[in-house]
C-alpha cells in the first residue's frame, strides 16, 4: 500500500518546481490508469502545501440540487445564505457541512410550501412564520426557527429583506422523551457480534467509558496509559477496567502487526486513515454496529443511564464520573428518578465504573 502511493508520489514530483501548485483534477487523470488513490496522493500534497483541490465539493452539488424546484430568485439568495455558512463572513466562523445540511432539510420544505404563494423572502410575516410551525411537530419546530432565524437574519443583513419576520418568536421547552436502557438480550447481541478488535474497542469505549463518536475517533495513543491503567477520554482521566485493557492489548497488538510503519497517531485507524494523520470518518464508526438495537449511541447513553440507576440519581456523581456538564448529568439524574418511580429492574452490574486503583 504505502508502496504504491510512494511510486505515485515521485511520478506526480519529478517534474515539480518550487512555488508551483498541483490540481486535484490532474493528480486523479495522471493516477487513474495505474489504480492508485489520488485521495491518498492528494493528502500528502496537501501536508506539503502543495496542492490546489479544484473539485467541486459534494455539499455544493448536494444544495444545488435541494433548491432545484424552488424559484430561481429565492433559491439564489438560500443558496448564498448557505454558501457564507459553509465559508464564513467576516464575523461569523465557518459552519460544518452537517449543520448546513439540516438547516436546508429544515427550510426546503417549507420555502417550497411559501413559493406558491410568495414571490420573495421579502413578503413572509411573522404571522407566516408562525403559521407554519404551528405545522410542524414539536421537536422538528424548534429546529425549523434555528434554521429559519439563521436564513433570515442574513437576508436582512445582506439587504434582503427589511426585517426579520422570526425576531422575537419564542418556543416554550421541548420535553425530552425519557432514555430508556437497554435489556440484557440487546448487549448480549451486541457482544456477540464483537469479534473484530476495532469493534470489541470501540464497545468498550461507548459501554464502559460512556465515550462518545467524537471522543473515540479524537482519541489518540498518548490517551493510553496500560501501565498505569489510565485512559484519557475527551480530556478526562479515567481509571482504566479489566475489559476495556484486553480490548486496548488487543487492538494496539493487531495495529501493529497490520500497519507498522503508519505514523497516524490516532488511536483506532482504518485501512484509509493509516496513510493519513487524521482521525477515522464518523461513517465508518458508526458502521461498526449499525442494525443492531445497541448501537454505540445506545449503549453510550445506556451507560450514563445505568450509573445514574446505581447512583441514586445523583448528578454530581455523573459530572465527576464522566465529566460532562452540568446540565446534561441533570437530565439524566431526572431521567433515572422517573425509571425508579416505575420500578425499573437493574440489570446485572456488567457497565459499573472500574475502581479508581490498581
Amino acid at each position: 500500500m504505502f508502496g504504491a502511493l510512494n511510486r505515485a508520489l515521485v511520478m506526480l514530483l519529478a517534474e515539480h518546481t518550487a512555488g508551483e501548485t498541483i490540481r486535484f483534477t490532474d493528480i486523479h487523470r495522471a493516477l487513474r490508469r495505474s489504480g492508485n488513490s489520488a485521495d491518498h496522493a492528494a493528502h500528502v500534497l496537501e501536508q506539503m502545501c502543495i496542492l490546489h483541490d479544484n473539485r467541486t465539493r459534494a455539499i455544493d452539488t448536494w444544495i444545488t440540487r435541494q433548491l432545484d424546484q424552488i424559484p430561481p430568485a429565492t433559491a439564489r439568495h438560500v443558496a448564498q445564505w448557505a454558501q457564507q455558512l459553509l465559508d464564513g463572513g467576516p464575523r461569523t466562523k465557518p459552519r460544518h457541512h452537517k449543520t448546513v445540511r439540516r438547516y436546508i432539510a429544515a427550510v426546503r420544505p417549507v420555502l417550497l410550501d411559501w413559493s406558491t404563494r410568495h414571490e420573495h423572502l421579502r413578503e413572509i410575516t411573522r404571522d407566516t412564520v408562525l403559521t407554519q410551525l404551528r405545522r410542524v411537530h414539536a421537536r422538528d419546530r424548534h429546529d425549523l426557527l434555528q434554521a429559519l432565524r439563521s436564513l433570515f437574519r442574513w437576508a436582512k443583513a445582506n439587504g434582503v429583506v427589511f426585517r426579520d419576520p422570526t425576531s422575537r418568536i419564542r418556543l416554550g421547552p421541548v420535553e425530552e422523551p425519557v432514555p430508556q436502557p437497554l435489556t440484557s438480550n440487546q448487549i448480549a447481541a451486541t457482544i456477540r457480534v464483537a469479534t473484530a478488535p476495532h469493534v470489541r474497542l470501540a464497545v468498550a469505549l461507548a459501554a464502559v467509558h460512556a465515550a462518545r463518536h467524537g471522543d473515540i475517533m479524537a482519541m489518540q495513543l498518548t490517551d493510553v496509559d496500560l501501565d498505569r491503567w489510565r485512559l484519557t477520554i475527551g480530556g478526562h482521566d479515567r481509571p482504566l477496567d479489566d475489559l476495556t485493557h484486553t480490548a486496548l492489548i488487543g487492538w494496539l497488538d493487531y495495529r501493529r502487526r497490520r500497519w507498522p510503519n503508519t505514523a497516524n497517531p490516532h488511536l483506532l485507524i482504518s485501512k484509509e486513515s493509516a496513510l493519513r494523520l487524521g482521525p477515522v470518518s464518523h461513517a465508518w464508526l458508526s458502521l461498526i454496529l449499525r442494525g443492531l438495537p445497541a448501537t454505540l449511541e445506545r449503549l453510550r447513553v445506556d451507560r450514563r443511564l445505568d450509573e445514574a440507576i446505581a447512583s441514586g440519581a445523583d448528578p454530581l456523581h455523573l459530572a465527576e464520573v464522566f465529566g460532562i456538564s452540568e446540565n446534561t448529568a441533570i437530565r439524566y439524574a431526572n431521567a433515572a428518578r422517573q425509571l425508579l418511580d416505575t420500578g425499573v429492574e437493574l440489570r446485572p452490574a456488567v457497565h459499573r465504573e472500574p475502581p479508581d486503583s490498581r
